[in-house]
């Protein structure tokens, strides 16, 4: 009997037809009701906007290019039907669809002069960013798990992380991701805006709400850190013991390209997970709020640069990906 190989394919789990039920403060009198938000941005020089602007678009440019990319690469070519390039295309959807979430908004208020936000807007960018952000740092902690189990047990692989097993590691990083976006949304957004309508960021995010907010904020900061504890510790957890057992394992191997080789197919993973990512997301949380603007540049590290480097770091240092750009061209060029 001939083995069957399973088949992966990309999976993207249905969390957009959530709704987010928003309730504003109407029991005071002296608050009015907040219809829309102002989104301050950076603040540098007008005539340095066009300058941003341009940024912000060939960044969002490549982003578009490299992940669209890669996702076609992945799902046009047999060749890459395994749990590694299923998990790698969910993670360019995520980083497609986030990014999506931030760059137009932000480039469009380079040119305009109110940059204002509907309240809808802004609960709908907070959620949908929240809902990609937690689903991603649950997919890299799902992805340090097949690495794992590819160096550490490579006879085992294909049984092990079965086309069952990826789909459910993907659809639960979606569902905790929507769960924590409904939650942290639902509770930003029943606080009262009385003092300010102007968002400190060139997007809706938590923390710059709080700033102006009214309301009290101790239950929604504890909740916010709870949510942080539950999501990021896990996480680094499974990342930093799936890594400790991999560097042990191949340093058992004897040969030096046996190592290289081994090396390879991690690296990539874990520059993204360790540099790019969670690096600039602690950097980003855990700056003090006196600091707004380090806190904007920060953000630009995981909203527009994490987006970009990921398909760039991956297939450049993946032969398999090469490997398949190259026939896809090569069939493109016949076509033509």
């Amino acid at each position: 009997l001939l083995e069957t190989k399973p088949r992966f394919h990309l999976f993207v789990f249905p969390c957009a037809s959530q709704q987010v039920y928003v309730m504003s403060d109407r029991g005071t009198n002296n608050h009015s009701e907040v219809t829309d938000f102002i989104l301050v941005g950076f603040r540098v020089r007008p005539e340095l906007h066009i300058l941003l602007f341009l940024l912000f678009l060939l960044v969002y440019a490549m982003i578009l290019l490299g992940n669209v990319g890669m996702m076609t690469i992945i799902m046009t070519d047999s060749r890459l039907n395994t749990p590694m390039y299923f998990f790698l295309g969910n993670l360019s959807f995520i980083d497609l669809f986030y990014s999506s979430v931030i760059a137009p908004k932000a480039m469009v208020n380079f040119w305009s002069e109110s940059k204002s936000i509907s309240f809808a807007g802004c609960v709908t960018q907070l959620f949908l960013f929240a809902l990609f952000i937690v689903a991603e740092g649950f997919l890299l902690a799902a992805m340090a798990y097949d690495r794992f189990i590819a160096i550490c047990n490579p006879l085992l692989y294909s049984v092990q992380m079965s086309a069952r097993l990826c789909t459910q590691l993907v659809a639960g990083s979606y569902f905790c991701g929507c769960f924590s976006s409904v939650l942290l949304t639902s509770m930003t957004f029943t606080l009262s805006f009385c003092a300010s309508r102007a968002i400190d960021h060139f997007y809706c995010d938590y923390r710059p709400l709080q700033r102006i907010s009214c309301s009290d904020i101790y239950f929604l900061k504890v909740i916010s850190f709870f949510l942080c504890s539950i999501i990021i510790l896990p996480t680094i957890i499974v990342i930093i013991v799936s890594y400790m057992y991999i560097v042990s394992t191949v340093l058992k191997i004897r040969s030096t390209e046996g190592r290289k080789k081994a090396f390879s197919t991690c690296s990539s993973h874990l520059g993204v997970v360790s540099v790019v990512l969670y690096d600039a997301i602690f950097f980003m949380y855990f700056t003090p709020d006196r600091f707004p603007e380090l806190s904007k540049v920060t953000s630009l590290c995981y909203t527009l640069v994490t987006p970009m480097l990921n398909p760039l770091i991956y297939s450049l240092r993946n032969k398999d990906v090469k490997e398949a750009l190259k026939k896809l061209l090569e069939k493109k060029n016949t076509i033509l």
